[in-house]
C-alpha cells in the first residue's frame, strides 16, 4: 500500500477499535471502575505497571488489587493504617512481587502528599524537556525513597532504551480525549501531540509489516521511529493509531 492508502486504512481501524465495547477486557477498563481523578490516576498507574502478559490474568490481578484497596485506591494510599497495609504481603503478579507492589504504593503515597500527585510530577518533567524528560523525572523521583533494587526494573528506564510501553500508555489514558469514552483526557496540561506511541509486540509487528517501522528491536529509538511517522499522519494526536495497529494485532492478526 502506498502511505495515503495506509493511513487511511489505519483512520478507518481508529475508528473501529476507539471504542467502549472494546475495552471491556482491556487494562484501560480498570481506572473506568471509578470517578473521582485521583482513584482513576492510581488505578490506571498501578494496573498499567502490570499490563504484561495474558490480558485476563492483567485484569484478574488488577481487580484483585483494587480489592485489597478497598475501591478507594486514593483514600487507602493516603489513610491506611501500618496494620492495613500487611494485606498486600501475598499480592503478586508475575515478577511484580509484594515487595515491589508495598513499595509502589509507599511511593504513590509519597508523591502525593509530598509531590502534587502524579499529574504534578509529570508535569513536572513534560514543562522542562517534554514528555521524554516527563519520563526520566518521573523514575528519578518515584524510586528516591529507599526503593528495593528489585523494583526499578518495574520502572522503564529510557535513558538505557526501554520503550517504556506502559508509562507511554498511561499517559495515552490520562491526556488523550476525544469523546469517545475510552481515553480519559483528565490531565490537560500535556499536549496528546507529545505522546509516544506505547508500543509493544503487536503495535510493533503490525507497524513493521507496513513498513511504518524499520527498526527490529522494540526500543526507545523504535518508539520515537514509528511516533515520528504517526505525526505526519495526525500531528494533534499520533498516538490515536495506537488503537488501530493493536487492534490489528490482537483482534484481527493481521
Amino acid at each position: 500500500m502506498k502511505i495515503e492508502e495506509i493511513k487511511i486504512f489505519l483512520d478507518e481501524k481508529v475508528v473501529l477499535y476507539n471504542q467502549p465495547e472494546f475495552i471491556v477486557n482491556d487494562p484501560i477498563s480498570i481506572p473506568h471502575l471509578f470517578s473521582n481523578k485521583q482513584d482513576i490516576e492510581i488505578a490506571g498507574f498501578l494496573t498499567a505497571t502490570i499490563a504484561w502478559g495474558r490480558r485476563d490474568s492483567i485484569l484478574k490481578s488488577a481487580r484483585k488489587l483494587m480489592e485489597l484497596l478497598e475501591e478507594t485506591p486514593s483514600d487507602f494510599i493516603l489513610h491506611a493504617s501500618e496494620d492495613e497495609w500487611e494485606r498486600f504481603n501475598d499480592f503478586y503478579y508475575r515478577t511484580f512481587s509484594s515487595v515491589d507492589c508495598l513499595y509502589f504504593l509507599m511511593a504513590l503515597k509519597r508523591i502525593y502528599m509530598d509531590h502534587g500527585g502524579l499529574e504534578e510530577l509529570f508535569v513536572e518533567g513534560y514543562r522542562r524537556g517534554g514528555v521524554k524528560n516527563a519520563l526520566s523525572h518521573f523514575r528519578d523521583v518515584f524510586l528516591s525513597f529507599d526503593a528495593p533494587q528489585r523494583s526499578a526494573k518495574h520502572v522503564a528506564n529510557i535513558n538505557k532504551g526501554a520503550s517504556a510501553k506502559r508509562l507511554n500508555m498511561f499517559l495515552r489514558w490520562m491526556v488523550r480525549s476525544d469523546g469517545r469514552g475510552v481515553d480519559f483526557g483528565i490531565w490537560d496540561r500535556i499536549l496528546p501531540e507529545d505522546l509516544f506511541l506505547p508500543l509493544d509486540v503487536h503495535s510493533g509487528n503490525i507497524a513493521r509489516r507496513l513498513n511504518l517501522l524499520k527498526r527490529k528491536q522494540n526500543d526507545f529509538k523504535a518508539v520515537e521511529e514509528i511516533t515520528s511517522v504517526l505525526r505526519h499522519f495526525d500531528p494533534k494526536d499520533p498516538v490515536k493509531y495506537d488503537f488501530a495497529l493493536f487492534g490489528l494485532g490482537v483482534n484481527e492478526a493481521f
